[in-house]
Parts: structure tokens; sequence; C-alpha cells
């Protein structure tokens, strides 16, 4: 039988203020978004500024509504979604175990950091030419520079975390005879999980990046496409809510990282 644990008065006032902190952040952010909203549609309304040019959120939810109707939201949303979702699985995978094979190998790792570097800093878009050639005019070709962007971030990030723990830790694992592996999962991984969360909150972001650069290059659907066509016949309506369904998407699969972390952290924690 489980013995239910009396939290002190210190502890009781701690959870109190925190949990009141974190209700008052969330109704902030959401005071500012509706103050913004509202503001840009009163602006937009009595044109103090121009909603040819700016838009406003009752045009963008009347877009949203119409191609909702029509089906282009759905099929142009998970177009951009699936090629996001597998050029950030694909590329957090392969650089996280490349990373791995980098910090087991110190010959490997000294070998390669140059290489990465210099990878870093290409201009990816620049290799747009290359890439059709290569994939084709496809979603092969916007995954591809998806990952292209994605990945080498991964593994510089992953990497360095996992060469930044504690040197008299792993000197200790090894006095009491633990191998590279178990240094690894017992002491290296558990050392690093903020900083791969934190990889994985930026790769969402780089990962649509990627995927809507891939999009403006070869596409001919997609969120991304929507955007071009929007820009080329001047209909800023379509263009603010197609970034604003990008915006959406974003945030949720941002959420899904954030819900990870926690999920991590009670594993180590148990």
């Amino acid at each position: 039988m489980k013995k239910m644990m009396k939290l002190s008065k210190s502890h009781y006032d701690y959870l109190k203020k925190y949990r009141t902190k974190k209700i008052l952040i969330l109704l902030t952010q959401i005071s500012i978004l509706a103050l913004f909203l509202i503001l840009w549609e009163v602006l937009t309304k009595y044109e103090i500024i121009s909603s040819f040019f700016f838009s406003s959120p009752s045009k963008i939810m009347d877009t949203i509504v119409e191609l909702f109707r029509s089906g282009e939201l759905i099929y142009h949303s998970q177009i951009t979604l699936s090629e996001t979702l597998i050029g950030f699985a694909i590329a957090t995978g392969i650089g996280f175990l490349v990373a791995f094979i980098l910090w087991y190998s110190d010959f490997l790792r000294r070998v390669a950091e140059p290489y990465l570097v210099v990878l870093n800093s290409l201009p990816k878009i620049a290799l747009g030419p290359i890439i059709i050639i290569w994939f084709g005019a496809g979603s092969k070709a916007i995954i591809f520079m998806c990952i292209l962007i994605v990945i080498i971030v991964t593994i510089m990030n992953i990497l360095n975390s996992f060469t930044s723990c504690d040197k008299q830790l792993i000197t200790l694992a090894k006095s009491l005879g633990a191998n590279k592996f178990q240094i690894f999962f017992k002491l290296i991984l558990p050392n690093s999980l903020k900083d791969i969360v934190a990889t994985l909150k930026i790769n969402v972001g780089l990962s649509w990046i990627g995927a809507i650069m891939g999009e403006y290059l070869v596409s001919k659907a997609g969120l991304g496409y929507l955007l071009i066509y929007g820009g080329q016949v001047f209909d800023l309506n379509l263009v603010m809510t197609a970034t604003v369904i990008l915006c959406i998407l974003a945030s949720v699969m941002y959420f899904a990282v954030a819900l990870f972390e926690k999920l991590m952290n009670k594993f180590y924690n148990n």
C-alpha cells in the first residue's frame, strides 16, 4: 500500500507559485496574440494600413474557409507536412548516428570537423539546380533539401553536447570498468538530453525552412507553392493565409517535441 507523502508548506507554496507563473505566462502569450490580431484588423478596417498589402485577420479567415471547402487546404498542407516530417526524421536520425560515431572515434572526429564546418557554411539554395538534376523535380528533391539544411546542424550540436560531458565523470566510469557503450548510455546520453531536445526544437524550424525552400524550387503543390502562386498573382490574402497555416503546423510540431521532452525527463527521472 502506497503511503501518501505530505508536502511541506514551503514546498506547497513553491508549487502554487510555479503553477500560477505558468498560467500567467500562457495568458500573457494569448493576450499578446489577441491584441496583435485586433490591432491588425482595426488598422486595416479603417485603412490606416492597406489591406491589399498587409491583408487582415478576417480576410485570412475567409481564405482559410474557402480553401478548406475546395479541399486545397488539406491537400497542400499534407504535402508540405509529409515532406517536412520525413526530412526532419531522416536528418535527425542520421545526424544523431553520425554524431555518435564521431564521438566514439576521436580520429574520425578530428578528420571530419573541418568538413562539417565547410558544409554548414555552404548556401544550400545554391545547390538547388544540382539537387533537381540528382532527384528530379518532385518530392524527393524537396525532402533532400530539407535533410541538407537540418543534418549538419544536428551533427554539430549533438556532437558538441556529447563531447562536453564532465571528463572526471568519464574517467571515474572507466576506472570502474565501464566500456564506451556503457559510458554513452549511462552517462553521456542522460547528460546530453537537454541539448538533444534543444536541437530537435531547432530542427523543427530548419525542416520547415528546408521544405519551403525546396517547394520554391520545384513544387507544383504544397504551402510553398501557394506562397509562390499568391505572390505571382498579387493575392496577398493567399500569401498571408499560407504563412499562417505554416505557423500553426510548425507550432503543433514544436509542441510535439516539447511533449517528447517531458516523456524523456520522466523516463530518466524514474
